[in-house]
């Protein structure tokens, strides 16, 4: 149950191959209850600023957009997402090239 509420919290249709793909995610993000607990406030918080969370489609991995338009508003949201990431102990990895960041789970 709890895949499907995370699919449907995140904007997915729930199917047996998303549930597949959501747990695997689950499985490979570190202490992912703790993590849980602050993805989908970070994915409401990021919508009104034309970012989102969403599972990678090319690794195991929720990872964050960052789609702001403009300068300002692209370093605006990657602060929000650096903020988040250090105050909830949550290690980021950002993808090269691209407004993108890898959730990897708990901090050690």
């Amino acid at each position: 149950m709890r895949r499907d509420a995370i699919l449907k919290q995140l904007g997915y249709s729930v199917t047996p191959n998303a549930k597949k793909q959501v747990q695997r995610v689950i499985e490979n993000t570190k202490d992912f209850d703790y993590v849980e607990k602050h993805l989908i406030a970070l994915n409401d918080a990021l919508k009104p600023r034309l970012s989102f969370v969403a599972i990678s489609s090319t690794c195991n991995y929720f990872k964050i957009k960052n789609e702001a338009e403009g300068k300002e508003m692209v370093e605006g949201v990657n602060e929000m997402i650096k903020n988040w990431s250090k105050k909830y102990k949550i290690k980021l990895e950002k993808v090269p090239n691209k407004e993108t960041y890898y959730i990897l789970g708990k901090s050690a």
